[in-house]
Parts: structure tokens; sequence; C-alpha cells
């Protein structure tokens, strides 16, 4: 089995909130040794965690070697106060407090940085983002700031403006990234910046009733249709399920997503080389 490149240990895959709530005091080892167990089962032997505000990802790095797991976290993600990223991380207003988180990341023990820098995506209007990403400014001084550290930077983004200036910012893998346009997309493949495309939060709504299905399957192909495009440009194309999503448990949810990408015409090849990418530059030096 292909490793999980996208994944969040604090969420099951049912209810978020019950999920988190579980943490609240401190860490449910249960709840951690239970999804690393549905990893094991799958045959999950690599997973790079998107992070949390509780301690759930760091904790279960320290757990991974029992399961056989290599495991690696930025501990939490950072976004820009009044933006979206409260779900896994902690916020920033001033340039100051943005360098502190990310010197917190490093002291702590991060592989990585982990940022967020657009909206995501609005599920019941097709082609639609809850709020417009940032500006290209803000998203080359967060890569910039993380690399003067030393860290990998993993960028959590949608929106082909958005995608693109980060992508020409530096970003060392970008995730989801919906609605990329043809120029996005070659310069995706020319600067081989490792892409997950989580197609599985996405087409595991299919049927549920919690959104218009019409809608749910617009979102689907369009972003069928740009990973064929990007696989035909030979992009860096990576297996990343955001497993703890809604309807993506972890274990089976990857395997969903291997579904998905291979639909879009990616070869086990590409999945492999954009693994063996993350795998060497999402780690501490």
């Amino acid at each position: 089995m292909l490793g999980e490149c996208h994944a969040h240990m604090i969420m099951d895959g049912v209810n978020y909130k019950a999920a988190v709530a579980l943490h609240k005091e401190k860490v449910c080892e249960e709840a951690v040794r239970g999804h690393l167990e549905a990893c094991r089962k799958a045959g999950i032997r690599f997973v790079r965690d998107g992070g949390d505000a509780r301690g759930v990802s760091a904790f279960a790095k320290k757990l991974a070697p029992e399961y056989g797991i290599e495991y690696r976290t930025p501990l939490f993600a950072i976004h820009k106060r009044g933006h979206y990223g409260g779900i896994v991380g902690y916020p920033f207003e001033t340039w100051e407090e943005y360098r502190g988180l990310v010197r917190k990341a490093v002291e702590e023990g991060a592989d990585f940085i982990k940022i967020m820098v657009s909206g995501l995506l609005d599920f019941a209007h097709a082609g639609t983002l809850t709020e417009e990403g940032l500006s290209g400014e803000e998203i080359r001084r967060m890569i910039h700031m993380a690399h003067e550290e030393g860290m990998a930077v993993m960028a959590h983004c949608n929106g082909d403006r958005t995608c693109y200036e980060t992508l020409e910012a530096g970003v060392d893998s970008l995730e989801h990234g919906f609605f990329m346009e043809d120029e996005t997309l070659h310069l995706l493949a020319e600067r081989q910046i490792p892409w997950i495309p989580t197609f599985a939060p996405v087409g595991n709504l299919l049927g549920c009733g919690r959104f218009p299905d019409e809608e749910v399957r617009k979102n689907l192909e369009m972003q069928t249709v740009r990973v064929k495009k990007a696989a035909s440009l030979h992009a860096c194309i990576g297996l990343g399920s955001d497993a703890g999503a809604y309807l993506v448990p972890h274990g089976t949810g990857t395997g969903d997503e291997y579904a998905y990408v291979k639909r879009a015409g990616v070869s086990d090849s590409m999945l492999l080389q954009a693994e063996g990418q993350i795998r060497r530059v999402f780690r501490r030096n």
C-alpha cells in the first residue's frame, strides 16, 4: 500500500466536533491507537499529518512506530486570524506572531510547517470557495519565513490565483488545489511540486444527502479533469485522502483516494515518485 500523504489524526471521518471533544482535557490514546491500527490494517506504512491544535498528531507520531508507521507532522497549522484554519491550528495577526508560531513548531519538534492560504470548497455550490485566498505578498512572506527557519512548507490552498501564487512562491507541496487552470497546472508540472488533490472528501459525499449530489459531482468532475491534465504534463501528483475528514475514515479513506486518482489517470509510478519526494523534503534536517 502507498503512503497517506495528507491525514488528520484528530478527526474520525464521522463527526468532527465529537472527535475533537475526545481530546479536550488530554489526548485520547484509545482514539489515536484506533486510527493508527486502521492505517496498519490497510497496509499504510507512511503518514503525513496536517496538524491540529490539541497535540494529537504529536502524540500519534510517538505511537506510530508501534504500528510500523513512519509519521511526519507539522504539529499544528498556521492561519491568518479571521480566515479559515482554526480547525487545525493557531492564528497570527502580525508577522512577529507568525514567526513566533514557526519557531514554536521548530522548537517543539515539527517536521515541517503547514500554512493555510485559502478557504475550502463550498460543497453546496460547485466551483466556489468559502473565502478568497490571501494576497500573493502574504503567501510569499509566509513561505519565505518558514524556509528561513530551514523548514519545508505544506500549504492548504484552493483557487486558481492563490494556487499559482503559492507555487510561484516556492511552496514544497500543494494540498487540495481545486480549480487550477492550465497556466497554473503548467507551473505545477514545471516546478515538480507535489500536488495532493484530495478527491475523497468530495467524492465520498455523493449519496450521503448532506449536499446536493449535482453540485458534489461537478466539483469531483472538475478536479478529475484537472488531475488528468496535470498527469499528461507529468506533474508530481501524490496520494493523500485528507483522512479523518467527513466520510473519509483512516485506512479505508486512503483506498478510496487511490481509486479516484487512478480514474484520473495517475500511475503508481507517479504516486511513488511524489511520496518519495515528500519523504525526502518533509523531514527535519
